[in-house]
């Protein structure tokens, strides 16, 4: 069978694709990745035949400024003070339903221009697939899956908070206003289909979390181990060798990178203050204008630009990140104990990174530090002292590397596809 895949401009969201996409290669389907021009060479170095769709982006120009973010709503202890953290049911500016309108907005305006569901679908029915497997908010393709009639999956990232907020929006829809309904209805209509919910959240969706990080009701997940892809990279010889002292890894993650986005992560300077006087060796991931901030980098940091963590992370006794999708399954493959500091542009903690920090809590493997516009310096010193010193935390962080083997890889989960495939395609002219 023909599976097309349908990813957002991000690098870090292509890669959770990209083993199962290979999966499905190597069992002998025909596979193509769709995804916006500005991804073109990110598709082309996974080894997969791909196409672009719609227009070049340019998400620098296009994203709003860091500063522009939802009401911070953060947890508080049983006396009623502030925490710096937050918990999944919070939603941005306190109501879901406007969080629910500002993604439409935003996926509609900064990544999937109408001429983008225009191009997906002349495309489809060129190639005419049986399985259209989209990002969660990779929209066109549940239009293109639908004008084609192939089937459609979604393909997780973490949290399923699309479906959480349709979840927490149920009984407003109809007294309110739909916005994704008001948005892909009429394309739909174009096409001679009609909105479901099923345009928005699949036939069924591919999971690969671990059970203890819970998904919404109402939706037909299936299970799949994470197997990370870090994308082609040389992985400098140094990375193998045994660190003389304890090795931790302090990274912010490939997406804001790639959107030129600043001011919405951990200060620099707060990170390299808080490990400077500790007895590890630290690798910081960080590029050039991540390092702007910094006069001087503490002698017990080595900065690298990039390094694969699927090479790096077995060597390290700790990570600190944002919360990240592809730093959190290396280091759950890896049984790494996990320091996370969820960035605080708009409403990006809740896609991931608080279900990630406080599910890693709740099982001893890790500490959900602060958000980042409120950690210190003192408050990752002590995280990182507690993962290091608390021979626990590694033991679980271990315990669930035992467990994330359990799970169904993506080359165990190929004859379910094929079967739900045969399941809810349909012949369409």
């Amino acid at each position: 069978m023909r599976i097309l895949f349908v990813t957002n401009p991000f690098r870090a969201h292509l890669y959770v694709q990209v083993p199962l996409a290979w999966a499905l290669r190597t069992a002998g389907h025909e596979v193509c990745v769709a995804g916006p021009p500005d991804l073109a060479d990110a598709i082309a170095r996974t080894g997969l035949n791909g196409v672009s769709v719609g227009e070049r982006l340019a998400l620098e120009e296009k994203m709003p400024p860091a500063d522009a973010t939802a009401e911070t709503v953060d947890a508080c202890d049983p006396r009623g003070h502030r925490t710096g953290r937050s918990v999944q049911s919070d939603f941005g500016w306190g109501d879901a339903y406007t969080e629910l309108e500002d993604l439409t907005t935003g996926v509609r305006e900064v990544f999937f221009p109408d001429s983008a569901f225009d191009d997906l679908v002349d495309f489809a029915r060129q190639w005419r697939p049986d399985l259209v497997i989209t990002d969660p908010t990779a929209f066109p393709g549940a239009v293109a899956a639908r004008v084609v009639g192939a089937a459609h999956a979604r393909m997780m990232l973490n949290v399923d908070r699309v479906g959480q907020l349709r979840a927490a929006c149920r009984d407003r829809l109809d007294a309110d206003g739909d916005p994704m309904r008001e948005w892909l209805g009429p394309i739909l209509e174009r096409y001679g289909s009609e909105f479901d919910e099923a345009a928005v959240l699949g036939q069924w969706s591919i999971s690969p979390t671990p059970s203890w990080i819970p998904q919404p009701d109402g939706a037909h997940y299936l299970p799949m181990r994470s197997v990370p892809f870090n994308g082609p990279s040389p992985t400098p010889r140094w990375v193998y060798e045994q660190p003389a002292r304890r090795r931790v890894c302090i990274t912010q993650g490939l997406s804001h990178r790639d959107a030129t986005i600043d001011g919405a992560s951990s200060s620099t300077r707060d990170l390299f203050d808080a490990v400077a006087d500790l007895d590890v060796e630290v690798i910081a991931t960080l590029d050039a204008k991540q390092l702007d901030s910094v006069s001087k980098i503490p002698e017990n940091v080595r900065t690298v630009d990039f390094v694969p963590f699927t090479s790096l992370l077995p060597s390290c006794s700790a990570i600190v990140h944002e919360g990240g999708v592809g730093s959190f399954a290396t280091a759950l493959q890896n049984g790494v104990p996990q320091i996370i500091v969820p960035n605080d542009f708009r409403v990006e903690k809740w896609w991931g990174p608080v279900a990630i920090g406080t599910g890693l809590e709740s099982r001893g493997a890790g500490v959900y530090a602060a958000n980042s516009s409120t950690l210190t310096p003192e408050t990752l010193r002590r995280s990182l002292q507690l993962v290091l010193d608390d021979p626990s935390y590694l033991a679980n962080a271990v315990q669930l590397r035992t467990e994330l083997k359990a799970m169904p890889t993506p080359n165990d989960i190929v004859p379910a596809l094929e079967k739900l495939t045969a399941e809810y395609r349909t012949s369409r002219p």
